[in-house]
């Protein structure tokens, strides 16, 4: 019988090979990949019901050495900068956008500063583009919770 099969959900690290940090967030999200891959083959083997919750599994991991488009960068700055009471990260989430975006300030201006010079974007970036999460920098505790779909304290 014919199935179709699952579309893998996309993970993009917006990268800089000749930053340590980035090679680093790379490096990571690799191994957590191929992790992933090795989990779904036993999950098909067994039951492991309770793993599986906590876990996304398989993602495709692309890998960009491009800024992001304009409109990419939108939705990440939604991702680092939640609406108030939705995110629940209150004073954290202005913070993500000066980290994101050198000299910004809010969203707004991220926007305009990244249009005069998109080098101003801070690099590694790791999105997460179906569940609305992004990771600025090489953390690995705060990008392998990213990659399985962990809740954030």
């Amino acid at each position: 019988m014919f199935r179709f099969s699952k579309t893998l959900d996309p993970i993009t690290l917006f990268h800089s090979p000749s930053l340590a940090s980035s090679t680093r967030a790379l490096n990571i999200l690799k191994q957590a990949s191929a992790a992933a891959g090795e989990t779904a083959t036993e999950d098909q083997a067994s039951d492991h019901s309770s793993h599986a919750k906590q876990q996304r599994g398989e993602f495709k991991l692309e890998v960009s050495t491009d800024v992001p488009t304009t409109d990419q960068l939108r939705n990440i700055l939604d991702y680092v900068n939640p609406v108030s009471g939705v995110g629940g990260q209150g004073d954290k989430a202005t913070y993500g956008i000066s980290e994101l975006v050198k000299g910004a300030k809010d969203a707004e201006q991220a926007l305009k500063l990244f249009k005069e010079d998109p080098e101003r974007l801070v690099r590694p970036v790791t999105v997460d583009w179906i569940n609305g999460r992004a990771v600025i920098g090489d953390n690995e505790s705060e990008i392998l919770r990213m990659v399985r779909q962990l809740p954030t304290n």
